[in-house]
């Protein structure tokens, strides 16, 4: 994982914070189990939309 990268980044808040904070903590922070956080990087447009939709397909 690189935060702060050029590159598209999905990860899950809740399993990144919880090795500093507590649940009550993560809680507190409006911070959910199935919250999912993506920052957009620099790909093409197009090509993250379709990686999106086909992610998004399989659930």
């Amino acid at each position: 994982m690189n935060i702060g990268g050029v590159e598209t980044l999905v990860v899950q808040p809740a399993v990144m914070f919880r090795a500093r904070l507590s649940d009550e903590q993560i809680r507190a922070q409006g911070v959910t189990p199935g919250m999912i956080r993506m920052s957009a990087g620099i790909e093409d447009g197009d090509d993250l939309i379709a990686d999106i939709e086909r992610a998004l397909s399989g659930v």
